[in-house]
């Protein structure tokens, strides 16, 4: 990918920002040293600032030379934003649901050491945050299976939603894009994506023409987590054939915190939470005139201590090939297809002090997804665009040894998808439906504990209907409304053991019906020139809910040296339940003090969650937050400090305990300069910087007063693009 900057910072830059990984058993692995410091960022510069639908979005062919940035620069290439490709089938220039996307200087400079760590912070996302190593987004409260995880818009295949232990394998280092749909994008993408989409995005299959060879390097260096890493991405070839490499490594040690009460006494260190990531790649596509045809084979390496056992590490590994491609104007009345499939093999492996292999977790998946977008249609009252969309989805999933507590499972699902947008003038409409079909089947394992093989079957249907209308002013207005179906998973049909993440005894109901949702999302957004803010009030309401709630019961295991150990039980069923939330966000220069361009930037956000059934709070939600940020620009040099507001969290369930609010101050320098001819970034990064003790609600209980969040900590860092 061709590299570029703008010559004074600029979220919506798009330049590729290095992070490649050691990869498939060879040493393609650049280490680095740096300087830099580590801090994270959230506002208004480290995301992208909500146009209509909350995304900005311009065309990605058009390039221009950027001038030399004042005192010294390279002279670079800028490159625009491209197109939003999660939830946008058609590829409009807007789309009307809320959508933020993450790239450039503003990824480089959020980027942590997760895809959850990366993102949390944004307006409606939180994490799960199961320690430094994993931490899976959630979305408006809602995580695990109702948020999907994509891979350059194909499925992650993994373990993550089925422990809050396991990592997504995916390294933020390597992505030149994030982007995040709040809200039902079930059409699209599935049941589960009730709560919301986060793709991740790399050009690991090229789909423009990269003359030359382009790239980048960069090292980081210190964090809480005293973090040693590296990346580099190259992108060359012809006008007739693009290819790809990126290679990374990151390695850390125990997290610090600020002083904090365990049950083995006082602390600053979380303990076992050291890790060691590295993945690599390699990817090639033809271009022709209409379109391209690509490959490409990556191999992630992670290996990290699992907090609540001090002695267990978990290897995790995924291979994954995939292709896709594009082909325009195909046929006559047909605008595009466009294609793409992947097969993944998973394997993570839960290894004790004395280096027994515990509990191995395997999955292998494939799947496919064909879109096919009719021309545009002309009518006498406006225009009319749509695309049919057929996906499938395989998954073998196996769990051993003796803390396995689902059988063996295969998962199939086939769906149909519609999705038809209407203009006219400033008003937009977008209508869409989408039926599946999921078979999951119980193959095999401890039928003592699991009974015999099983396969249920289940048909979700979705619909959405949404629109947005420029109301004049810089105003814009946007609705959505959407019923969604989600087929139960396989450990919520199935599990029947104990889960040692969590402490508790957990049993699936082969009985579960389909999760229901019906979701109303309103918005208000207001854009001039470079000021821009957007309001989101949302509701969502289930008609079945599948909830884990403890039973009462508590259930006795033989422990060691012929114990016994008990836990409490833990029940997947149905319930009724209802979320709510609102979302604020906002991006607004000021007037220039001493040459020195100001920005102030802000978010807010507000989730409730409430279990119909009891009248209790659901669990692990985000408390109210908010944040504000003065960014100052000068030529190459970009100076920004945030405040990050939590309130007490005391909306919980029963058995839960709230948890107390805090104040972050973070604090951001970065400059681009000229090194030997080339343009270069260096970044300072100043996180919790008055060691303010904080804990998230959104981790679960038994993790909770395990892992504080990071103490204060100082991270550099410099990248080079050529």
């Amino acid at each position: 990918m061709a590299s570029n900057s703008n010559s004074s910072f600029n979220s919506n830059s798009n330049f590729v920002s290095i992070a490649g990984s050691a990869p498939f058993r060879t040493t393609l692995l650049i280490q680095a040293v740096g300087l830099a410091l580590s801090l994270g960022s959230s506002t208004a510069w480290a995301q992208q600032a909500p146009g209509v639908g909350g995304a900005d979005v311009s065309d990605a062919s058009a390039t221009a030379d950027a001038g030399t940035a004042s005192g010294g620069g390279a002279k670079r290439k800028q490159q625009l934003q491209s197109v939003v490709v999660t939830g946008n089938p058609l590829k409009l220039s807007e789309v009307i649901a809320p959508v933020q996307t993450l790239s450039g200087d503003a990824l480089t400079l959020k980027r942590g050491a997760s895809l959850g760590d990366t993102l949390d912070g944004m307006s409606g996302v939180s994490s799960t945050y199961f320690g430094p190593n994993s931490n899976r987004p959630t979305i408006r409260g809602l995580d695990g299976d109702r948020v999907r995880m994509l891979s350059n818009s194909g499925a992650s295949v993994d373990a993550s939603s089925l422990s809050f232990d396991h990592a997504l394998p995916i390294d933020p280092l390597v992505l030149t894009r994030i982007e995040v749909l709040r809200g039902a994008a079930a059409l699209q993408y599935g049941g589960n994506a009730i709560g919301g989409v986060v793709n991740a995005i790399d050009n690991r299959i090229p789909c423009l023409a990269q003359p030359g060879l382009n790239g980048a390097a960069e090292v980081r260096l210190g964090g809480a987590s005293k973090e040693r890493g590296g990346a580099v991405v190259l992108d060359g070839g012809t006008n007739q054939f693009a290819w790809h490499v990126d290679a990374a490594d990151r390695r850390t040690d125990d997290q610090r915190v600020p002083r904090f009460e365990t049950e083995d006494g006082a602390s600053t260190h979380v303990r076992n939470s050291a890790g060691h990531g590295r993945s690599g790649a390699v990817g090639g596509s033809f271009l022709f005139s209409q379109g391209y045809a690509g490959v490409s084979v990556e191999d992630y390496h992670n290996e990290y201590g699992v907090t609540v056992e001090p002695d267990v590490r978990i290897q995790m590994q995924r291979q994954r090939i995939a292709t896709a491609g594009e082909w325009r104007e195909p046929l006559p009345g047909l605008a595009r297809v466009n294609w793409q499939f992947a097969s993944s093999r998973y394997k993570h492996q839960e290894v004790e002090g004395s280096g027994e292999v515990g509990t191995v977790f395997q999955s292998t998946g494939k799947d496919s997804r064909i879109e096919a977008q009719h021309a545009t249609i002309q009518t006498g009252a406006g225009t009319l665009s749509g695309v049919l969309g057929w996906q499938w989805e395989l998954s073998d999933f196996s769990a051993l040894g003796e803390e396995a507590l689902v059988p063996n499972t295969t998962t199939r699902n086939n769906a149909l998808f519609l999705i038809e947008q209407f203009k006219s003038g400033p008003w937009s409409l977008q209508a869409g439906a989408r039926s599946e079909k999921v078979s999951i089947a119980s193959t095999g394992g401890d039928e003592e504990r699991f009974g015999a093989p099983v396969t249920k079957r289940f048909s979700p249907n979705s619909f959405s209907l949404s629109g947005a209308v420029e109301v004049g002013g810089g105003f814009s207005l946007s609705a959505s409304a959407s019923s969604s179906q989600r087929a139960p998973t396989f450990y919520e049909l199935f599990a029947n053991g104990v889960h040692v993440a969590s402490g508790a005894y957990e049993v699936g109901d082969q009985n579960l019906r389909m999760e229901r949702a019906k979701a109303v999302d309103l918005g208000l957004h207001w854009k001039q020139g470079e000021s821009k803010w957007s309001l989101q009030v949302y509701q969502t309401r289930f008609s079945n809910y599948l909830a884990l709630d403890a039973s009462g019961r508590d259930i006795t295991q033989p422990g060691e040296d012929g114990g016994v150990e008990t836990f409490p039980e833990y029940v997947y069923r149905g319930v009724r339940a209802r979320m709510h939330g609102v979302e604020l966000e906002g991006h607004q220069p000021l007037p220039s003090v001493a040459g020195w361009n100001l920005t102030l930037g802000t978010t807010l956000d507000l989730v409730r969650g409430t279990n119909l059934d009891t009248h209790e709070a659901l669990p692990r939600l985000a408390p109210a937050r908010v944040s504000l940020s003065l960014q100052a620009e000068q030529g190459p040099w970009l100076l920004q400090a945030t405040v990050i507001g939590a309130a007490r969290q005391d909306k919980v369930p029963a058995l839960d305990t709230p948890t107390a609010g805090y104040g972050l101050l973070r604090l951001h320098i970065a400059r681009h300069f000229e090194l030997g001819g080339l343009d270069a970034m260096w970044y300072l990064k100043l996180d919790n910087l008055a060691n303010k003790l904080a804990y998230s609600a959104s981790s679960v209980q038994t993790i909770r007063e395990l892992t504080p969040l990071p103490g204060r900590s100082v991270f550099a860092g410099m990248q080079v693009r050529f």
